[in-house]
């Protein structure tokens, strides 16, 4: 599982290092992709394709689930580590995530998430003031 927040930082190349303790649950090669709410997702290839089963099952002839598959996998690729732990981003999942120098890798359960340090920062506050209402909101689930 994944969990926590770390901070590191994205090269001019487009390197950016992950976080030894992901890199171990992740293994050799995962994917990323757009991810919601402006950031990136990462998924181990296992859990990536038990998505791509769900993906596969959305039906052709709606609109929307022709939209967000195309959306979701057009900027998908399957990332490997380099010697120093660095994965290199593309160009469209940079500009989609708007990621300056600072970044933010957060662990959330099956996946990773990497944000851009500011944008984390408004998230992230915005969250923590509003927390106890949002976990009004979540009926189905009890702490």
């Amino acid at each position: 599982m994944f969990m926590g927040e770390f901070h590191h930082t994205l090269d001019t190349k487009g390197r950016v290092i992950v976080p030894a303790k992901f890199r171990k649950l992740l293994g050799d090669k995962f994917v990323i992709t757009r991810g919601m709410d402006g950031c990136l997702f990462g998924y181990p290839i296992e859990q990536w394709e038990k998505l791509e089963a769900q993906l596969d099952k959305l039906p052709l002839t709606k609109k929307d689930a022709r939209a967000f598959t195309r959306f979701f996998y057009s900027a998908a690729a399957e990332v490997e580590f380099d010697k120093q732990g660095r994965i290199n981003l593309s160009t469209p999942l940079i500009k989609f995530a708007k990621l300056q120098k600072d970044c933010v890798f957060v662990g959330v359960s099956d996946r990773i998430e990497i944000w851009d340090a500011e944008r984390w920062n408004e998230f992230s506050q915005e969250a923590e003031d509003n927390f106890e209402e949002i976990s009004e909101k979540m009926t189905d689930f009890d702490f």
